[in-house]
């Protein structure tokens, strides 16, 4: 590009990174870290882009690119850019850059901070105590799930599974796992887990965390069905993508049972989260923050300035997602 190109990212990034954006384009930042930018804000502000930096809540469809005409690279800060279209961009030749696999530490300890939360109810008795009920150390009133020595089931054993099953170990919790297809056997030992069907692990864990991609296969894989098969009493644990889940069925399942409570980061359609989980006291809900480490979004941000400094070069980017532009 001849004239200096112009950079468009919807929320602020690390500053480190920013810095270094603004010696290769013009920057505009679109608002601030509270909110997802509307999307017409966000469609109106592509028109002006050469270069988008993607964040994982902007939708960017087939509508938003064909209005993002003078549009040449999405940059996304995602592994998988999956509000991408990624076929209509591919078809208008916009470059799509992700970054490598490098949150998977960060989503771990957060699913086992969900994990803990939900099972000593923790939120619930800190909302408690800021209202003035501090009911005695040895009160029931607050009394939750213990953790230690307990059995863990991970639907989805990627990364991000193993990670979860090496700290699940530090509790001396015996780990199950289910997958489409079973580890070799030495695997299965160096991890300290036991492969079972998705309904048999449902049966025995006492905790259930869900860790599998999204897939067409994977949508919905667990329903109303599937929880009716939980042992009472147990807490679920989402912290890979909302619309695993049914998020109907867990509400009826939290409000009436077998579930005893839940960890949530990512939910069905997001960022609109299901009515019927707000009021319950028995979830633990946050918005999405599986990567939220300063260290970590600092070094994601580099990435997607890594792969901008290439393409504006006239290089092909180092994480590109779609190579057929090239082609």
């Amino acid at each position: 590009m001849s004239e200096k190109a112009r950079v468009f990212i919807s929320q602020p990034i690390p500053e480190s990174a920013l810095a270094r954006l603004r010696t290769l384009a013009d920057v505009e930042v679109g608002g601030d870290s509270s909110r997802i930018l509307p999307r017409l804000e966000l469609i109106e502000r592509l028109r002006r882009a050469d270069v988008f930096v993607h964040l994982m809540h902007d939708a960017v469809d087939a509508g938003a690119l064909a209005e993002a005409t003078r549009l040449r690279l999405i940059a996304s800060m995602s592994i998988v850019p999956a509000t991408v279209d990624l076929a209509a961009a591919t078809a208008r030749k916009i470059a799509v850059t992700t970054i490598p696999p490098i949150v998977t530490e960060a989503t771990a300890d957060l699913h086992f901070a969900l994990l803990l939360a939900a099972a000593r109810r923790v939120v619930e008795a800190d909302a408690a105590l800021r209202k003035g009920t501090f009911p005695g150390s040895q009160s029931m009133h607050f009394a939750g799930a213990g953790v230690h020595g307990k059995t863990i089931g991970i639907v989805g054993l990627g990364r991000i599974g193993r990670s979860i099953a090496r700290r699940a170990r530090g509790f001396d919790m015996a780990v199950l796992y289910s997958k489409r297809s079973r580890l070799p056997e030495s695997e299965e030992r160096e991890i300290g887990a036991t492969f079972s069907a998705l309904g048999d692990l449902l049966r025995r864990s006492d905790f259930i965390s869900v860790s599998c991609s999204l897939t067409p296969q994977t949508r919905h894989l667990i329903g109303a069905r599937e929880l009716a098969l939980v042992k009472p009493g147990a807490i679920l644990v989402n912290t890979a993508r909302g619309p695993v889940i049914d998020e109907a069925a867990l509400v009826a399942a939290l409000t009436s049972g077998p579930l005893a409570g839940a960890g949530l980061d990512v939910y069905e359609e997001e960022p609109r989260v299901h009515p019927g989980l707000l009021p319950l006291r028995n979830v633990v809900l946050l918005p999405h923050l599986g990567s939220a480490v300063f260290e970590l979004r600092e070094k994601m941000a580099h990435v997607v300035v890594d792969n901008i400094e290439a393409f504006l070069a006239g290089k092909r980017p180092p994480n590109l997602h779609n190579p057929e532009i090239y082609a």
